[in-house]
């Protein structure tokens, strides 16, 4: 049901925008607070109308009294039951709630419910004496300022969160709620969402960015969160995205309290095909369980294409459904269902007869609004609810902006993803299941896959460029293929489904799409492919800039390692081990190897490409990150299975220095190829990867020490700061004999801010110049450097962000590492940084 989002508290309302992110492009800032732009992909079907009176033309003022009640317990200026309410009651209760209300008008079948409304805000907001302490707090603040706007949001929500309820509403509110009955265990289970006058209309969605809470129960709970979805209102996302719409600062809301659904199987609904625009077809994706599982992409779930006219099944695709998630009805608990054995796995979701009702449901409501809508729905005892229907919004924006003209006719945009590596590339495209189709990918095709790890790098270098259905910015698709300076789009949520084979399609890798695309002509040597990648075209551009501040690159390929050796690089600041390590022993887990007795034919093989390294940049540093392997990354490999375990979250499971802790014996390898390499080349240094605490770093010095490295005194022992946790430890560590510190700000940031870095539906939160992050990477700098230590950095964010990099060089960062593609680009902002520093010093220093 919409939302399930989550059975968590304080779960954001959301719409399927979140199912598909768009980077940014227009508006500074703006996936820092809105988690998307200002127009989502999934909206671009056909025209709409539906212009919307809302009550946001002022900021909010202390209210007149709130109206007498028109009579019925419920049916009062402070509280309306849904069925009381249509489009037209927006101002009363907002567009969320205004929309519920019409589909009861329209006989759409909706949860019962009422909502508390904008009037109950207002009260509120004048008893608390809000208006004054709220205008005063945001006064002056910028909406791209973003340490302030964070700082007076979390003042003013702490604000409506102390300030008390009026009694009258209080009384209303819970009035309303015991009509809605109760249930076996107790008071009724309702789900409680925030309702904004501009929520849910033809202009503005808001997706995501008021609150929205589920299995609410009780009295006191239900208070408690109609006073949260209150106070996220000013939610600094949303104060953004109002005043980037021209809108006030402070905007009522009111609240949807509404029965919730114990769904047998839910989904979503689209009255036009979002991938081909075809308004003749009906598109439903559905699961077993609680919606949230679709909508947050936990499984992928079954898809069926109706055609409109007659409702009958045009194309049925039912996918393999591992988990569903439910409420136990013992114990309230939101329960995980693994299906592993389970026949509904592999059954349909959806019967005939309930994909007749839905589209029956569709057909009315598109009819009844006018306009394709998006609806999710819930299946219950036999009853199927619309527990959602909202307009498309950008559909009015993109018919008032006109057609494409004859001269410059735009291509179909067949997805939209996160556009992960400049550059853009023409080819067949290929949909592979898993690396072991690779050889299916011929040179200069698009390969499209679900999502990769270390083991589909071979694939990836044959490829003109890369789409996939997971993954953020930061995945392993977007880090290699930076790397490789191949154009690539990530969490497109459904090219495998898409994109057909031998399809010619255009992927640009800086805008995030993939459009239809006319086969290119073929170069030379019969490449079907043709990319132009942003890292290749500024290669040797320019006179290099000198700067103090030492610019290294990642590296993970040896054939890349003599061309990059050759351009404007002090060093490699990280040399990954994984996917040398792959090529290196044809996709054989090394532990298999260690058990065949091949033990010294893993050292000779790592220690040939160690080689090549150290050889192309001597005698510049090259840092060697020993293995970090990740279970489900590897898994995959000869003889995975037996030696991979199996966890619920990998990118923080048994990995890094702990592993080596536990698996000695394949680190002992690692360490007698860094041996061999070194004789000849000294220039090759050592980093142990996530490291989490002394006693971990202790056990890894003391294999250190014990091998063949142990006496040499040129060795540099470096560690990667991921973990939070490096900044109390580092005293420690720096005893231990570490000499450098990189911090890995992928990991970092992740950490900090509790983000997975690879999920695509979190791409929003995941911020680099998070303050959070910023704080936790001085803070590194500034200890490392107390401790004599070396400080480095390895992400995109200092060539991306210029104000990024003048903080890293103002902080005095030794060194940024970034990936190929991005060396001029980076260079380019260290030098800035450093100067403008060296003129305010200048200045300073005349007076």
């Amino acid at each position: 049901m919409r939302p399930p989002r989550g059975a968590r508290s304080g779960a954001p309302d959301s719409d399927s925008g979140e199912r598909r992110q768009t980077p940014p492009r227009v508006v500074p800032n703006i996936r820092r607070y809105t988690g998307r732009e200002l127009t989502s992909r999934k909206e671009v079907l056909m025209p709409t109308d539906g212009t919307v009176t809302s009550a946001t033309s002022a900021p909010l003022a202390p209210p007149a009294a709130p109206a007498a009640s028109t009579g019925g317990a419920t049916i009062t200026a402070l509280v309306l039951p849904l069925q009381a309410v249509d489009r037209t009651a927006i101002a009363r209760v907002g567009g969320k709630g205004a929309n519920l209300g019409e589909m009861l008008r329209a006989g759409l079948p909706v949860p019962p419910g009422f909502v508390v409304t904008i009037a109950a805000f207002e009260r509120f907001y004048a008893a608390a004496a809000l208006h004054e302490a709220v205008s005063a707090r945001l006064a002056g603040v910028g909406p791209d300022d973003t340490a302030a706007l964070d700082a007076a949001a979390q003042d003013v929500r702490r604000l409506v969160l102390e300030g008390a309820i009026p009694d009258d509403v209080r009384r209303a509110v819970l009035s309303a709620y015991r009509e809605l009955g109760r249930d076996d265990g107790g008071p009724a289970e309702v789900a409680v969402r925030s309702s904004a006058t501009a929520e849910d209309t033809a202009q503005f969605s808001f997706a995501g960015m008021f609150e929205s809470f589920l299995h609410v129960r009780g009295d006191d709970d239900l208070m408690r969160r109609v006073r949260e979805c209150w106070a996220s209102t000013f939610h600094a996302r949303a104060i953004f995205y109002r005043v980037k719409q021209g809108m006030p600062a402070e905007m009522p809301v009111a609240v949807i309290v509404q029965r919730m659904i114990p769904s047998e199987t839910s989904g979503v609904m689209f009255t036009v095909d979002p991938s081909t625009h075809d308004a003749s077809r009906i598109v439903i994706e559905s699961a077993w369980g609680l919606g949230e599982t679709v909508v947050g992409g936990q499984v992928t779930p079954d898809r069926y294409v109706l055609d409109k006219d007659s409702l009958a099944v045009v194309t049925r695709a039912v996918s393999r459904k591992e988990l569903m998630l439910h409420r136990d009805a013992r114990t309230g608990e939101l329960v995980r269902e693994e299906l592993a054995g389970d026949p509904r796995a592999s059954a349909s979701s959806l019967s005939d007869a309930e994909l007749h009702t839905l589209g029956e449901l569709a057909v009315r409501a598109e009819r009844h609004y006018g306009a394709p809508q998006d609806m999710e729905f819930a299946i219950a005892g036999g009853t199927t609810y619309l527990v959602q229907t909202r307009p498309i919004t950008t559909l009015a924006r993109r018919a008032a902006e006109g057609a494409p003209s004859a001269a410059r006719p735009e291509r179909p945009v067949l997805l939209r993803g996160l556009g992960a590596s400049p550059g853009v590339a023409t080819g067949p495209a290929r949909v592979l299941a898993s690396a072991a189709d690779a050889a299916r990918l011929a040179a200069g095709e698009i390969l499209v896959a679900r999502m990769t790890s270390p083991d589909w790098v071979p694939v990836m270098r044959r490829a003109a460029a890369v789409v996939t259905d997971a993954g953020g910015m930061t995945s392993h698709a977007a880090i290699v293929s930076r790397e490789l300076g191949i154009p690539c789009v990530v969490g497109t949520r459904e090219a495998t489904r898409l994109l057909a084979d031998g399809a010619v399609v255009t992927v640009d890798g800086a805008e995030g799409v993939v459009t239809l695309g006319l086969p290119a002509p073929r170069d030379s040597s019969g490449t079907a492919g043709q990319r132009t990648a942003e890292g290749e075209r500024r290669t040797g551009e320019g006179v290099a800039a000198i700067t103090a501040t030492r610019l290294y690159v990642n590296l993970a390929e040896p054939e890349l390692a003599e061309r990059i050796a050759r351009r404007d690089v002090d060093g490699v600041g990280l040399l990954r081990a994984e996917f040398m390590m792959l090529e290196a022993l044809d996709r054989t887990h090394p532990r298999r190897m260690l058990a065949e007795g091949r033990g010294d034919e893993f050292v000779q093989r790592m220690a040939e490409r160690l080689r090549v390294f150290a050889k192309a940049f001597h005698p510049r540093p090259v840092v060697y990150r020993a293995m970090d392997f990740r279970s489900n990354e590897f898994r995959s490999l000869a003889g995975g299975e037996d030696a991979e375990p199996r966890e619920e979250n990998p990118m923080i499971g048994y990995r890094g220095c702990f592993r080596y802790g536990r698996e000695p014996d394949l680190f002992a390898l690692e360490l007698r190829a860094l041996h061999e390499v070194r004789r000849e080349h000294p220039n090759l240094h050592l980093m142990i990867p996530f490291v989490r605490t002394g006693s971990e770093m202790r056990e890894c010095k003391r294999m250190i020490d014990a091998s063949p490295l142990g006496g040499d005194p040129r060795l540099e022992l470096w560690i990667m700061a991921e973990v939070p946790s490096v900044v109390s430890w580092l005293p420690e560590y720096a005893a231990m004999g570490v000499r450098g510190v990189s911090i890995g700000s992928n990991d970092l940031t992740q950490l900090v801010l509790g983000v997975d870095r690879d999920n695509e539906r979190l791409a929003p939160l995941y911020d680099e110049r998070d303050r959070a992050v910023l704080d936790a990477i001085h803070a590194i700098i500034e200890e490392a450097h107390r401790l004599g230590l070396t400080c480095s950095i390895c992400g995109q964010a200092p060539s991306v962000h210029p104000d990024y990099c003048e903080r890293l060089v103002r902080w005095g960062i030794d060194s940024i590492s970034v990936n190929p593609d991005a060396i001029e680009t980076a260079r380019r902002n260290i030098a800035v940084a450093e100067r403008r520093m060296m003129v305010e010093a200048a200045r300073r220093a005349a007076g």
